[in-house]
């Protein structure tokens, strides 16, 4: 049987509410940036995505327009993946490249539903009314911009990547089970090159209402999210990760070189009926990663919801010599971006040599004088899904 094959990270792709792009993301964490909204939709509390200009990734006006604004960020992160990986216009290999999205649903026209809700509470819903509405008050597009892999499909009409094409959804456990896939497909030589990776806009009212019902969301005032014990919830961030992914002979023979080496990804689906359930999944899924020991930086996508932020932090107290950080604290919580986020702060960190300096007054966020050499990624869904990544440095 033969050797599973080294998995490169190539190309990084980033837009948040720290802006876009490696430059001014590190720029950001270093500098321990934080940008919060508290106003526009109080009580609740969005990360909101920093000014863009969408056209320097998605030339065409037609295209934008019939993309809501999570398909934006995403085509728009993808875009600059492909561009960090010298292949944007490379119609030989994005021919051939594999793409992995890990994507929620659609986005509401909020206009068109509050008429007929207005309408049928006043009594003037007759029949038919309903379909009249949706067919002559929404865009012919937005109905089809409510499915998950339209993201995909805009990626390639787009940049042009047309090989395999898949789609995974379930909230913070997509990207987990995208970039699972991805590696073992690239490990197995199934795939040679892969662009995996998912978009948030976490600036939408029924989101919001939607988390709400579950009691999550983080409301009044900001707090990193080690310091929100006494009043859970996370704050819904807007973002962009898209990551290139390459077996090392295939970087190697295009002369690509990577930010860093994704060692292994490990899923899992605890039964959170008992307290401690998701600390025991992450428990068990320590040991498959390979960490030779205690003193690897751990970057965290931790929601800030309860039960579960108290399970990882008992997960973490099992192993004290983590130099840990929360991307909730300073990127919000982008649900589907945020495991791949990590992944993405990871190999930018590997490839400068440096862990990016704690912002959390809790304590429980250390510094890292060394070069990390070993970086694992955690992610536990605020409701359910676990996994852990490692990520290495290239030697």
């Amino acid at each position: 049987m033969a050797e599973p094959k080294e998995v490169w990270i190539t190309g990084i792709g980033l837009i948040s509410s720290l802006g876009e792009g490696l430059d001014a993301h590190w720029d950001a964490l270093s500098a321990k940036r934080v940008n919060v909204d508290e106003q526009r939709f109080a009580p609740y509390i969005v990360h909101p995505l920093a000014p863009v200009s969408f056209d320097a990734q998605i030339p065409k006006k037609g295209d934008q327009r019939q993309m809501e604004a999570w398909q934006r960020i995403g085509t728009y992160a993808a875009g600059l993946a492909l561009d960090s990986a010298g292949l944007k216009g490379n119609q030989e290999i994005l021919s051939r490249m594999d793409m992995i999205v890990a994507a929620g649903g659609g986005e509401r026209d909020l206009n068109v539903d509050i008429n007929i809700l207005t309408a049928d509470a006043a009594g003037n819903s007759q029949p038919g009314f309903l379909n009249e509405k949706l067919m002559n008050e929404l865009r012919p597009t937005l109905f089809l911009a409510q499915l998950s892999n339209l993201l995909a499909g805009n990626i390639a009409i787009v940049h042009g990547v047309c090989g395999t094409s898949r789609t995974f959804m379930g909230e913070e456990a997509s990207s987990i089970d995208a970039a699972r896939i991805a590696v073992a497909r690239i490990e197995a030589g199934q795939s040679d090159i892969a662009l995996v990776g998912a978009a948030h806009n976490g600036e939408r009212p029924d989101l919001l209402i939607l988390y709400e019902f579950g009691d999550f969301n983080l409301t009044g005032q900001y707090a990193p999210v080690w310091q929100r014990k006494d009043k859970p919830g996370f704050a819904l961030g807007s973002a962009g990760a898209f990551l290139v992914m390459e077996s090392r002979e295939h970087a190697e023979a295009r002369g690509a070189k990577p930010y860093a080496k994704l060692t292994k990804v490990v899923a899992d689906l605890a039964r959170r009926k008992q307290p401690g359930a998701v600390t025991n999944s992450l428990q068990a899924m320590w040991p498959k990663l390979g960490v030779s020991d205690d003193k690897a930086a751990l970057i965290t996508g931790t929601t800030g919801a309860e039960p579960v932020t108290s399970d990882e932090r008992a997960f973490l107290a099992q192993h004290p010599g983590l130099a840990v950080r929360a991307t909730g604290t300073t990127f919000g919580h982008t649900m589907e971006a945020q495991f791949t986020l990590g992944l993405a702060l990871a190999a930018l960190s590997l490839s400068r040599g440096a862990l990016y300096p704690a912002n959390d007054p809790t304590g429980l966020e250390v510094e890292k004088a060394d070069a990390p050499t070993q970086i694992v990624v955690m992610g536990a869904g605020h409701w359910q899904g676990e996994g852990l990544a490692l990520v290495e440095a290239v030697k």
